[in-house]
């Protein structure tokens, strides 16, 4: 990983919560200096403790002990102060709005030493790393569909996606999303939180529809949990 640069934001508070959680987002903003121009700015009020640039240089917003201000109103496992919880990446892409693209091989070669490092000092599980639109599916879509989950699942930074001997449990529609409640998602929005599961772990097909696929998945998901064989 090459040398982090510092560039402060006054956006930050006091934690409340252990460092448990790492929350991975998009900027969704045209170009780089865009994103960390708002996020450096007072007035905007939104900040992260890590930017990503596209050719893999990692800047340095806010320090970890500081709870940053990118989470917003979220919801993970019970944790509902995600911020005081977690260390937030943003990574620069246009996102949705203007041009979401695929993100380059030089920075997914950046994220992966850098959640690497931040994983292994705060004994993070797998688990809990995960994207804006997991912790806030009703809100938001990043880091969204392209993003190369895979690749930091490869390195036992984040679940894997279960693919082999899957058992559909042919749950109801209700019953898909007490189990997504269980996982981890918030399911006031049922819908909502249907698309961000699929976002993550089905990517290829986004209809917000549990299908029997997506039963199984979550059922794969559930068991690895109880078995100890991610947390």
């Amino acid at each position: 990983m090459s040398e982090i640069i510092d560039c402060p934001s006054p956006n930050h508070d006091d934690r409340k919560l252990p460092i448990s959680m790492v929350v991975l987002h998009y900027t969704g903003m045209q170009d780089g200096p865009s994103a960390i121009e708002r996020l450096t700015d007072a007035e905007a009020k939104v900040s992260s403790h890590y930017v990503v640039a596209e050719d893999g240089q990692v800047l340095r917003l806010v320090p970890e002990e500081l709870r940053a201000w990118h989470a917003g109103k979220s919801h993970w496992r019970s944790v509902t102060d995600v911020n005081s919880a977690s260390i937030g990446i943003e990574i620069v892409n246009p996102g949705h709005e203007w041009g979401y693209r695929p993100f380059p091989a030089a920075q997914m070669g950046a994220i992966v030493p850098l959640v690497a490092d931040i994983v292994k000092r705060y004994d993070i599980a797998p688990a809990n790393v995960v994207g804006h639109s997991d912790i806030a599916p009703a809100r938001k879509q990043d880091p969204g569909e392209l993003f190369d989950w895979e690749m930091l699942a490869k390195v036992g930074l984040a679940l894997k996606r279960p693919r082999k001997n899957l058992a559909d449990p042919h749950w109801t529609p209700g019953g898909f999303l007490l189990a997504l409640e269980r996982f981890g998602y918030d399911v006031v929005d049922g819908p909502a939180a249907v698309t961000a599961f699929q976002r993550r772990f089905r990517p290829e097909t986004i209809d917000g529809i549990a299908d029997g696929e997506c039963r199984a998945i979550l059922l794969s998901l559930l068991l690895d949990r109880e078995n100890g064989i991610s947390r």
